[in-house]
C-alpha cells in the first residue's frame, strides 16, 4: 500500500464493505491503483444478463484527475468504442475531485441502461441506433450473449 493516499485506501475499503449492487471492483494484488471491475448488465436493457469486465486505473494525481476506465469485454454500445474506451463526461471535462470510484462505476452502469447515440464514440453503432434502434438493440443483445455471458474470457 506504499504511497497510496488515504483517500484511495478509504474508497477501496468502502467498495469492499459496501459493494455497489451489480458492480464488483477489486484492487489488483500487485497494484492497489488498478481495479478489476465487473459490471452486471442492467435489468431491462439489451445488456441484461451480461457480466462486463472493465479495468479502472487511478492515476498518480487522483483525485485531481479522473480515473482511466475501459471495457475489456466487447460491448455493442454507441458510447463505447472497439478498444473499450468510454465516452462519459465525468471521465473527461466534467470530472471533479468530489466524485469517487463508486460514482464512476454507477455512471457506467447507467450508461449501459441509457445509450446516448448523440454523443457517440462508436459512430457506426450510433448511426444504427438512430436509424434502426430495434436492430441496434438486437445487435447489443447478441454481443452480450456472445461476449459477456462467459466470464472466463
Amino acid at each position: 500500500m506504499a504511497n497510496l493516499s488515504k483517500r484511495i485506501i478509504k474508497e477501496t475499503q468502502r467498495l469492499m464493505q459496501e459493494p455497489v449492487p451489480g458492480i464488483s471492483a477489486v484492487p489488483d494484488e500487485s497494484n492497489a491503483r488498478y481495479f478489476h471491475v465487473i459490471v452486471t448488465g442492467p435489468k431491462d436493457s439489451p445488456f441484461e444478463g451480461g457480466l462486463f469486465k472493465l479495468e479502472l486505473f487511478l492515476p498518480e494525481d487522483y483525485p485531481m484527475s479522473a480515473p482511466k476506465v475501459r471495457f475489456i469485454t466487447k460491448v455493442y454500445h454507441p458510447n463505447i468504442d472497439r478498444l473499450g474506451r468510454i465516452c462519459l463526461d465525468i471521465l473527461k471535462d466534467k470530472w471533479s475531485p468530489a466524485l469517487q470510484i463508486r460514482t464512476i462505476l454507477l455512471s457506467i452502469q447507467a450508461l449501459l441502461s441509457a445509450p446516448n447515440p448523440d454523443d457517440p464514440l462508436a459512430n457506426d453503432v450510433a448511426e444504427l441506433w438512430k436509424e434502426n434502434e430495434a436492430e441496434a438493440i438486437r445487435n447489443a443483445r447478441q454481443w452480450t450473449q456472445r461476449y459477456a455471458m462467459n466470464i472466463e474470457q
